[in-house]
């Protein structure tokens, strides 16, 4: 394992990334944006500015599947509104049957990019590849599955257990349904021509970009937009410098530092369900120890970062949920009889985080520095998310920066608190493994929605605090930057939705509504 110092690549390696991702946008331009935004593409195509690149070739069962549902080209039976409430996508209308089956009837005359029709046996072959891939898409965690077609227009799906919130896991963006002819063989699939959405999705550039042309026969209303060209950006200063030179329509996440450089009219700060937190190992390693993880919590100032790196456009957080979960704060008590910090005493440990987030490698400076002057000794490793991911799962750290998003999949956090905290978790980077969480968490998938659900998840939320193996420190905002002639941008705190069939682009000559 690589370990790599900030100040080497802060200034080197920003400078590379803007060098070399600018050529993207053709940035030859650096005046005001205001000025910039008279130039209008002819063809209508919404140039997208994205965070970061696939990580497994855009497969649904994948977080790229965030990536299809954005770009509206992938669809689920259900989805959320801004509220969180249920409504119908692919499936017209659902009933729970039973304690443990559900019954979705498909809407009539939808076809796939591919000019398939959307039948049960395409819906039964979508969701049972998600069941039955290793590892499961997230929202499945803990979850076993049987669906079956009940006619041609309808599917059963039926829990092992009671799963009060079935109809919602059905709106995550992993189970959306693609053609049957997108499935091939040792479980890969190829999203190209595959969806049901207002756009199609035609070409996939590796890691750099992808385009997208509306779908005339949409089930739904007609995409305004001809298109969507996509660029894969990871640097935040080159995102930010593609919209200020009016070579991006749309930007994902403008860092905060950049925000001040942008047209306020250009610049939308959206609250969002996203923690970042600290992990730590709780299986090996300094860390190990419940004394030094307490340590490193008694250690950090989130003021000074939340100040500092994020310019105040940020939350302290005192939980895993912010306030974009409204009710959790009214339910949080502090965690009895917290662990009592250990000394240090010069113990050395690595903090890892990645780059694709601007903010992290600014953050792991200053925790490195708190943590310093608490008495240990720090060292760093920091890289693009891609290359760090698989040490990170592997619990080859004592630290881990994450920004993490808290209700991403059924729009209620168990399913978060699930992969990021049980024994069987999927995203388990702190390595956590006690039975008292795994009992709260159970507990809490078992109720229904409503405020008994709501007052396990915070008792949950408690226990796995009193651990240490997460230290949350703020709850972000999401710092979306549009063009003044796109109308339509969806701002959706749960990142699910970007662009849809009424996002389009206008002449800033023409007056509109």
């Amino acid at each position: 394992m690589k370990s790599t110092h900030y100040k080497t690549w802060s200034l080197l390696g920003l400078m590379v990334s803007v060098t070399t991702l600018s050529g993207c946008f053709d940035n030859t331009d650096n005046t005001s944006a205001t000025a910039q935004q008279s130039a209008v593409t002819d063809s209508g195509r919404l140039r997208l500015a994205m965070l970061q690149p696939p990580r497994s070739g855009l497969t649904p069962l994948s977080d790229d599947a965030f990536k299809l549902s954005r770009w509206s080209t992938a669809e689920t039976l259900t989805v959320l509104d801004k509220d969180g409430q249920l409504q119908p996508a692919l499936a017209k209308q659902w009933e729970q049957i039973s304690p443990t089956q559900w019954r979705f009837e498909l809407r009539p005359e939808v076809t796939f990019h591919d000019g398939e029709s959307l039948t049960a046996v395409s819906v039964v072959n979508a969701l049972q590849a998600a069941t039955q891939a290793s590892p499961k898409p997230r929202i499945l965690d803990g979850v076993d599955l049987t669906i079956k077609a009940d006619g041609d227009n309808a599917v059963l799906v039926t829990s092992k257990v009671a799963d009060p919130l079935l109809a919602q896991r059905m709106t995550s963006p992993q189970l959306a349904i693609l053609s049957p002819n997108a499935y091939g063989k040792n479980g890969i699939i190829n999203p190209i021509k595959a969806g049901t959405g207002p756009f199609v999705l035609t070409k996939i550039q590796g890691t750099s970009g992808a385009t997208l042309d509306r779908y005339d026969h949409y089930w739904g209303d007609k995409a305004q937009a001809s298109g969507i060209d996509v660029s894969f950006v990871p640097d935040g200063i080159a995102r930010a410098a593609a919209l200020r030179t009016n070579n991006a329509d749309i930007v994902e996440a403008i860092p905060v530092s950049q925000a001040p450089l942008l047209d306020p009219a250009l610049v939308h700060e959206v609250p969002m369900p996203r923690t970042n937190t600290l992990y730590l190992n709780t299986k090996r390693g300094v860390m190990k120890d419940p004394a030094m993880r307490a340590a490193v919590r008694d250690a950090i100032n989130r003021q000074v970062i939340v100040n500092n790196v994020y310019e105040k456009r940020a939350d302290i957080a005192t939980g895993l949920l912010g306030p974009a979960i409204p009710w959790a704060a009214k339910l949080r008590h502090p965690v009895a009889n917290p662990t009592k910090a250990g000394n240090p005493q010069g113990k050395t440990i690595t903090l890892a985080t990645f780059t694709d987030r601007t903010e992290l490698p600014e953050v792991a400076v200053y925790l490195a520095q708190q943590l310093t002057q608490a008495g240990f000794n720090v060292k760093q490793d920091v890289r693009e998310y891609s290359q760090i991911e698989s040490d990170a799962l592997a619990g080859k750290f004592d630290a881990f920066i994450l920004s993490r998003a808290t209700v991403l999949d059924s729009g209620d956090p168990v399913a978060y608190m699930y992969s990021d905290f049980a024994c069987n978790g999927s995203f388990n980077i702190a390595q956590l493994c006690q039975a008292n969480i795994d009992q709260a968490l159970h507990k809490a998938s078992q109720l229904p929605a409503g405020k008994e659900r709501q007052a396990a998840i915070m008792a949950a939320e408690r226990l796995i605090l009193k651990s240490d193996a997460a230290i949350p420190m703020l709850h972000e905002r999401v710092i979306q930057g549009e063009s003044l002639q796109v109308k339509g941008a969806l701002r959706d705190p749960r990142e699910r939705v970007l662009i849809d069939s009424a996002t389009h682009l206008v002449d800033d000559n023409i007056t509109t509504p």
